[in-house]
């Protein structure tokens, strides 16, 4: 058994439970396999002495068929639930990883990559649970039944079957050991494919604005052309395969059946043995038979699951989750103590030793050059990012040690470029509290100024936008984020460039609904712009070195006429 298997029966018991049932019924196959042989070669050798066949001796074999007709399906039934459970508790623990990762670290992967891996790729782990893992179960049981009753019908026919049967899992694995090479290139074109392609589609007004899109129609030609070459040749190493292990079973039942027959020309075995023995002996090899094509058809769920726990052991390699409450009930301090933030492969941090302290209550502008850090410390206070050195604190507490979940229903976030979904206006708002009302999404969006523009969509709040707010203008969208921030209420505020992108009116308009959305609250906010900097308490410099006309931007009310720096 595999690595990867191992750990599929470890992390699934619900993967055992379905092999043990899988046995149960293999074992009652097993034996009504036998009991069909046996009857079936009683009947036609009495058939043949002359003896009269009545009702009764047929009506038993054909029930037997029937039941086992009955276990085949039961089986097929219980593996497809136990397929799609599995397939389910994988995106479960696919996706609640995803959920725990730092926002900052997955928007640094391949965003069509792990959706194809959860469509597409978990899909393929049907042929090895519904497939592969029923056959496994009937290797290990039905051969031995049938050896049985042939060692107590006629041993010499059971020798010839018990050294022939090794022959055909040997010949397997040789063809088979090229097999898991060739799916695992084949899924990784495919999942490359699928990543690439996705990424074409989103960034194809900016493929045409530069004339580049039909260079990346032959760019995803290319890769679904090598795709196509590498399942082809999987499927040329699965027909051999198959071509081997029933070459092999074919000889290994002339075998059995040419000695059998001319024993019994020669009267040294009864036709009933001769024709138990017949009917018995392509049994024995069937499962062997079935597991090469189930593993042929197993093998790319199998790298899917390799892909998968790949996904969940780079996911899970951070720290334990704090479990702490957030201190106090309303608005608390926070506080930078030496923190230095590295990203990888970057020799340059993004941080280093920088320390500050927002007072509960205050509202704190962040100014800086380009590259210099600011989102990066937004990211800190919202637990995105994790500090190689020094601490973040809330209230005088790790946040490290805090309930993550409870520390970010405390804050509302307004990022520099809003994320707006696939979904009504309201929707879209209502993000900030689930539980809202209609008028209280409608308050919010009044207080960010957002009503008016609202207003004038065709459907008003029940409009449908297109992925990421399509539709909308870089104001609108900043305004809908800023009405999730109303609507959530949250007593602390961090805000990353909120005008950024905008015209003047924009701008204003939502200069003008911050002004309401930071009273009361404990503020930070990165900015540029000296017209998202009023009714600022401080304004903090954050680099090596001021930027050009920052005094400008410092002038504003609190007295600060230069920026402290962190």
């Amino acid at each position: 058994m595999k690595a990867v298997e191992r750990r599929l029966m470890s992390e699934l018991p619900l993967l055992r439970r379905h092999m043990l049932v899988s046995s149960v019924l293999a074992l009652v196959g097993g034996g009504l396999v036998v009991a069909q042989a046996a009857m079936l070669a009683n009947i036609l050798a009495d058939g043949f002495a002359g003896y009269g066949v009545d009702v009764a001796a047929v009506a038993v074999p054909a029930a037997v068929m029937g039941a086992r007709a009955l276990v085949a399906w039961v089986r097929g039934v219980l593996a497809q639930r136990a397929a799609a459970e599995a397939k389910r508790a994988l995106r479960d623990r696919v996706t609640g990883s995803l959920r725990r990762t730092h926002p900052l670290r997955l928007a640094g992967g391949r965003h069509g990559e792990t959706a194809t891996l959860l469509t597409r790729g978990l899909d393929a782990l049907d042929p090895y649970v519904v497939g592969h893992l029923p056959t496994k179960a009937a290797v290990t049981v039905v051969p031995v039944v049938v050896l049985a009753w042939l060692a107590w019908t006629d041993w010499a026919s059971a020798l010839v079957v018990l050294v022939t049967l090794p022959l055909l899992p040997v010949f397997g694995a040789l063809v088979g050991m090229h097999t898991a090479q060739r799916t695992a290139k084949q899924w990784q074109l495919l999942s490359r494919l699928g990543g690439h392609f996705l990424d074409v589609v989103a960034g194809l007004p900016t493929l045409r604005a530069f004339g580049r899109e039909r260079h990346q129609v032959g760019v995803v030609r290319e890769m679904a052309e090598a795709h196509r070459r590498a399942t082809m040749r999987t499927l040329r190493v699965a027909f051999l395969s198959s071509l081997v292990l029933e070459t092999v079973a074919t000889l290994s039942v002339a075998l059995v059946a040419v000695p059998v027959g001319l024993r019994l020309l020669g009267g040294e075995v009864e036709l009933y043995v001769a024709l138990t023995v017949l009917f018995l002996a392509p049994e024995a090899y069937l499962p062997l038979r079935a597991a090469g094509a189930a593993f042929h058809d197993s093998a790319e769920g199998l790298g899917v699951a390799a892909k998968v726990f790949a996904v969940l052991d780079a996911e899970g390699a951070g720290g334990a989750e704090g479990t702490l409450p957030v201190p106090g009930g309303g608005r608390v301090a926070l506080s930078l103590e030496g923190v230095s933030v590295r990203y990888p492969g970057r020799e340059v941090p993004a941080l280093e030793g920088v320390s500050l302290t927002v007072r509960a209550g205050e509202r704190v502008a962040l100014v800086g050059p380009s590259g210099a850090g600011k989102s990066t410390l937004l990211a800190l206070l919202l637990g995105f990012v994790e500090p190689a050195e020094g601490r973040v604190a809330v209230g005088g507490v790790d946040l490290a040690d805090l309930d993550a979940e409870a520390w970010r229903e405390r804050v509302a976030w307004v990022p520099q470029r809003p994320h707006l979904f696939a979904g009504t206006v309201a929707e879209n708002i209502r993000l900030g509290r689930p539980g809202a009302s209609p008028e209280e999404v409608r308050a919010a969006a009044r207080a960010a100024h957002a009503e008016g523009f609202v207003a004038e969509l065709p459907r008003g709040y029940d409009t449908v936008l297109g992925e990421g707010g399509a539709g909308l203008s870089a104001g609108q969208r900043q305004r809908i984020a800023l009405a999730r921030a109303f609507l959530k209420d949250a007593p602390v505020l961090l805000l990353d460039e909120p005008t950024a992108h905008l015209d003047v009116g924009s701008e204003r308009e939502v200069v003008r609904a911050m002004g309401e959305l930071l009273r009361g609250r404990t503020v930070v906010v990165v900015a540029h712009r000296a017209g998202a900097l009023p009714q600022m308490d401080r304004v903090v410099g954050v680099g090596a070195a001021p930027p050009v006309g920052v005094g400008a931007v410092a002038a504003v009310p609190g007295g600060m006429g230069v920026p402290e720096w962190a």
